[in-house]
C-alpha cells in the first residue's frame, strides 16, 4: 500500500499541475516563458543535488548524447512546450487524457527503433485507443464542421490545433520513453536521467530566450514564484514520489495505479476550473484509458 500511495500522490501532483499552468497561460504568461523557467529551476535544483551528494556530471558521453538529445530537446523542451500551448488552445481535460496514447506510441517506436516484435493484440488496443481519442475531440470536430459551413474556421481550428500539439507532445514523450529505457539499460540512474533530460531540455529552450529576450526580462516575481511551484511540485516532488512507489511495487501494479491520474485530472478541472465533458467525451476517456491499460498489463513486445 505504501508504494501505491506514493504513485497516487504523484498522480495527484501531476493532475494539480493544471491549477497552476492553466491560470498562468490565461494570466498573460506565454508557454515559452513557463517552460523556459521550469527548466531553469529544475536544472538549478538538480545541480544542487549533484553538488550536495558530490556526484560527478559524467552521464554525457558519445553513447548517451543522441538519446539525451531526443529525451531533452523533444521529450522535455518541445514536448512540454507543445503540451502547455495545447492547454491554452483546447479543453485541458481532453489534452491530459490524450496523454494516455503515450504507451502506444512508445511500443510502436520500440518496434521501429529497437527492432522489437509486436504482438498482434497490440493493434486491437491501438485501434480502440485511436477510437477513444477521436471521441474525446469529437465535440470540437463538430464545431469545426459547423464553422466550415458558415465560412468561419477560427474557433474550430484553434481547438484542433491544440489537440495536434498535444499529440506532438505524446509522440515526443513516447520517443523519450524509448530512449530513456535504452539509457537505463546502460547503467544510468534515475537522477542521471533526470539531470540529462532537463539539461538538454534547457538547451532546447535557450533559442526561444535569444529570439525573444522579453521572456526573461519581462517576467514578474509572482509569476516566477508560481512557475517555481509548478517545477518543484509536479517536476521534482512528483517524479520523486513516482520512483519511490515504483521501488516498492511490481511494474504492472504501478501501471494500474497511474490510471488515477486522468481521473484526478478530470475531477480537479471540473471542481476548480469548471471544465466539463460531454457524455461522448467521457465514453472516449474510458475507451482510451482501458486500451492504454491493456497495452501495459499484457506486454505487446516480445524479445
Amino acid at each position: 500500500m505504501t508504494g501505491i500511495t506514493f504513485i497516487f500522490f504523484a498522480c495527484l501532483l501531476w493532475a494539480a499541475d493544471t491549477l497552476i499552468r492553466y491560470p498562468l497561460l490565461f494570466g498573460g504568461s506565454s508557454a515559452q516563458q513557463i517552460v523556459l523557467f521550469e527548466h531553469l529551476i529544475l536544472v538549478a535544483v538538480l545541480a544542487g543535488i549533484f553538488l550536495f551528494k558530490r556526484r560527478k556530471f559524467n552521464f554525457i558521453s558519445r553513447q548517451t548524447f543522441i538519446p539525451f538529445l531526443v529525451i531533452g530537446f523533444f521529450g522535455s523542451a518541445l514536448g512540454t512546450l507543445a503540451f502547455t500551448e495545447a492547454f491554452y488552445l483546447s479543453n485541458p481535460t481532453v489534452v491530459i487524457l490524450l496523454q494516455k496514447l503515450q504507451p502506444l506510441v512508445a511500443v510502436t517506436l520500440a518496434c521501429v527503433l529497437l527492432k522489437e516484435k509486436i504482438d498482434s493484440r497490440f493493434f486491437l488496443w491501438l485501434g480502440l485507443a485511436i477510437l477513444g481519442s477521436l471521441l474525446l475531440i469529437w465535440p470540437d470536430f463538430q464545431v469545426l464542421l459547423a464553422d466550415f459551413k458558415e465560412g468561419d474556421l477560427q474557433h474550430g481550428q484553434k481547438a484542433l490545433w491544440g489537440y495536434g500539439l498535444a499529440l506532438f507532445a505524446v509522440v515526443s514523450w513516447g520517443s523519450a520513453t524509448v530512449f530513456g529505457k535504452k539509457l537505463s539499460t546502460q547503467g544510468l540512474s534515475s537522477l542521471d536521467l533526470m539531470a540529462g533530460r532537463f539539461s538538454f531540455g534547457l538547451l532546447g529552450m535557450l533559442p526561444f530566450a535569444f529570439i525573444t529576450p522579453s521572456l526573461i526580462t519581462s517576467i514578474e516575481l509572482t509569476v516566477l514564484q508560481k512557475i517555481a511551484m509548478l517545477a518543484l511540485l509536479s517536476g521534482v516532488l512528483g517524479m520523486y514520489c513516482y520512483y519511490q512507489g515504483l521501488k516498492r511495487i511490481p511494474a504492472h501494479w504501478a501501471t494500474l495505479a497511474e490510471m488515477f491520474f486522468p481521473v484526478a485530472a478530470i475531477l480537479i478541472n471540473w471542481l476548480f476550473l469548471n471544465v466539463e465533458m460531454t457524455q461522448i467525451q467521457l465514453l472516449g476517456a474510458v475507451t482510451l484509458v482501458a486500451a492504454s491499460t491493456m497495452v501495459q498489463r499484457k506486454p505487446s513486445l516480445t524479445t
